[in-house]
């Protein structure tokens, strides 16, 4: 019975023994995996990864003036807030198919490129342009981005093409309030200083460019009229002596009728 009892210990002992050895090889597995997504980031950035959240990317307070090369492509989260970017060129962020939330705030940002935010359709579900320098939008940046976007913070100016882009973007409701003109175009509207979403619903921004078009359009009609008068005048001058000729000869066709009328009668009579 010892001896049963001393080979069950034993057994017991190595099982436990193998389980530890188990576990301690899966950390270790875990670890270098860790390592090798650290190894894969830019050297002016810090990742990060969870099982909840996925890949982290902080490129923050980099003094960076472009978007870092050589981002991991299972990149989620990428922060690239507090830098010294001045335009996000177009493609930036094609290599990112996993891509979830976008931190651009607090840079120097006075231009997006078209196709600025390309290939992010599908996984973009947040994008923080706030604190830059941005005056106006060019839709073709953002393509079919359905991203949650903020906005506020910048020295917008507050126009018919503003006007135009703005419903294009899904705009994050928070920030709506602090979208704020900056300047307008025309000016006569008195939009400096007031949340764009305000002064968007009560006044038409497109309305002077409108009457311009028309105004262009009318230019355009009387020109065209003009050149048509003057080819006809021009035609009427040129063959003034047919005209008069022709007019003669509608104006004896009455005179002609009447003497073949008073023919007709004698030859009666007669």
């Amino acid at each position: 019975i010892n001896l049963t009892k001393g080979f069950l210990w034993e057994g017991h002992a190595l099982a436990s023994c193998l389980s530890l050895t188990f576990m301690l090889l899966l950390h270790i597995l875990d670890v270098c995996m860790s390592e090798s997504h650290h190894a894969e980031c830019p050297e002016s950035c810090f990742c990060s990864e969870s099982v909840d959240s996925g890949l982290m990317v902080r490129c923050r307070d980099m003094n960076l003036i472009a978007v870092p090369h050589g981002l991991p492509n299972n990149t989620r989260h990428l922060y690239l807030d507090n830098n010294l970017l001045f335009t996000i060129p177009s493609d930036s962020f094609i290599g990112l198919p996993l891509l979830f939330r976008l931190d651009l705030s607090h840079n120097r940002l006075v231009h997006l490129e078209p196709g600025a935010f390309r290939g992010q359709a599908d996984s973009l579900s947040s994008l923080d342009l706030s604190f830059n320098l941005l005056e106006t939008l060019d839709p073709e940046a953002f393509g079919d981005l359905r991203a949650q976007t903020n906005l506020s913070h910048n020295p917008w100016l507050c126009d018919c093409r503003l006007q135009l882009a703005m419903p294009q973007l899904l705009l994050d409701p928070s920030s709506l309030a602090e979208v704020v003109c900056n300047t307008s175009e025309p000016e006569e509207l008195g939009a400096q200083g007031m949340p764009f979403i305000l002064v968007a619903t009560d006044l038409d921004f497109c309305a002077a460019l409108r009457r311009t078009t028309d105004f262009a359009m009318l230019i355009t009609m009387f020109g065209w009229f003009t050149m048509v008068i003057s080819y006809l005048v021009y035609y009427v001058r040129h063959n003034q002596e047919d005209a008069i000729r022709h007019l003669e000869y509608l104006k004896s066709l009455p005179n002609r009728q009447d003497r073949s009328g008073e023919s007709l009668t004698r030859s009666t009579w007669l």
